[in-house]
């Protein structure tokens, strides 16, 4: 029987890679409005607090908590000793937090970030030497996490070198599954076209984190179409929260609810906080998750 506890992401009210998407936004407004649609939990934004004493006297407040927090590594352009300096900084403030989990995505040779960039066609392969310094790296920083007291889970990704099923696979086989896990999230396998489902089964017992995203098919296919970067088709709206767009997410719930899972569901779904009202879209997901995964 899994263990569920629902959270969600400040990128609806305010995208830290597009300021410019919810700059009105405040943080106690996008905390209070989590709260508010009945999440208990959420990740961490650019205009959070920094100082977690100031932080975690904002969300106990609002009777919410840190579930993670997104960590840009660059294994495969920066020297270790600074990957590893900089993840042990974000390590402690999540540890301070009390969160459980950080959740790691490889922006070496990203074009995520690349408004000049194509996200289908300008999307990165990794060389056989980019795997070997990326899962070496991979697993020390999951030594680093462990010894901290927090489990290190892998965001595969759109626009970056693991994205597709093939390239999950190869992560999974080249690091250590006692350091490295995945974060499974249904919007980036469904927009890249890969079979969500089968993922899911391989993979469960070493998720830890899950991110819960619909797709805009018509949307993501016109992203494809038209050679646009990743950003602008957030911006054209490819994204939105489960319930919203075109991905069944009924057999994503059965499955990990027939399971042993204990840990997250976050609702990420990036878009223009401007044209998707962030209350009344964290109210829809909250409402369909009830109705469909019944938690």
């Amino acid at each position: 029987m899994a263990n569920i506890k629902l959270g969600i992401a400040p990128i609806a009210w305010t995208n830290d890679d597009m300021p410019d998407l919810g700059k009105e936004n405040t943080f106690e407004q996008c905390v209070s409005e989590m709260a508010l649609a009945g999440f208990t939990g959420c990740e961490v934004g650019g205009k959070y607090p920094k100082d977690p004493v100031v932080l975690k006297k904002a969300l106990d407040l609002r009777g919410m908590s840190i579930a993670s927090a997104w960590f840009s590594s660059f294994l495969l352009t920066q020297p270790y000793e600074q990957v590893e300096k900089d993840f042990i900084a974000h390590c402690e403030f999540l540890k301070a937090m009390g969160a459980k989990f950080c959740n790691v995505a490889e922006q070496g040779n990203s074009v995520q970030g690349k408004l000049d960039v194509p996200v289908f066609a300008g999307k990165p392969t990794n060389t056989e030497e980019q795997w070997k310094t990326l899962a070496e790296g991979l697993n020390k920083l999951g030594a680093v996490a462990k010894k901290i007291g927090l489990t290190m889970t892998y965001h595969h990704h759109m626009g970056t070198g693991v994205q597709t099923t093939e390239e999950i696979d190869r992560l999974m086989e080249m690091t250590d599954p006692n350091l490295v896990f995945l974060l499974y999230d249904t919007g980036h396998l469904v927009c890249s076209g890969e079979d969500y489902l089968a993922i899911l089964k391989k993979y469960l017992p070493r998720i830890r984190h899950i991110h819960l995203k619909d797709v805009r098919m018509d949307i993501r296919n016109k992203v494809k179409a038209e050679d646009m970067s990743f950003l602008d088709g957030v911006r054209a709206g490819m994204f939105t929260v489960p319930g919203d767009g075109d991905v069944d997410f009924e057999p994503i719930f059965d499955i990990i609810n027939a399971s042993d899972y204990d840990g997250w569901f976050i609702v990420e779904a990036e878009q223009d906080p401007a044209k998707a009202n962030p209350l009344e879209y964290a109210i829809k997901a909250r409402k369909y998750i009830k109705e469909k995964a019944h938690i």
